[in-house]
């Protein structure tokens, strides 16, 4: 007899600034031992937020710090710094969701591919 699969619900909040012009919008995040912030874009792996600093401000570490005491898998030593992202997602007016609320993860992962949508 096989164990029924787990539905995981979103953890996050719509980050939703006053100002918002822009939505972005994922899928659902990645498991939260791959956390390194509580915010959109959370794995170290991710290249969300190095894209936006090269863009933004030409350089891909820009919302990067060293790595404290901040708890994160894989001994990342660069970490995302959620305070300045946060900050530039509200001056630009940003906005950020995920499409999914609650999934069954296939691969314990967050690919796409991996990602059985429960509503």
């Amino acid at each position: 007899m096989s164990a029924t699969p787990e539905i995981e619900r979103h953890p996050l909040q719509p980050f939703l600034p006053t100002n918002a012009e822009l939505l972005m919008l994922g899928s659902f995040p990645p498991p939260k031992e791959r956390w390194c912030m509580d915010f959109f874009y959370p794995n170290p792996q991710n290249d969300m937020w190095r894209i936006m600093g090269q863009i933004f401000f030409g350089d891909k570490t820009y919302f990067e710090v060293q790595r404290d005491n901040v708890q994160c898998t894989k001994g990342e030593k660069r970490v995302f710094n959620r305070e300045k992202i946060v900050s530039f997602c509200e001056t630009k007016g940003i906005a950020i969701f995920d499409t999914a609320q609650a999934v069954i993860r296939l691969q314990g992962n967050a690919a796409d591919e991996h990602l059985e949508n429960k509503h």
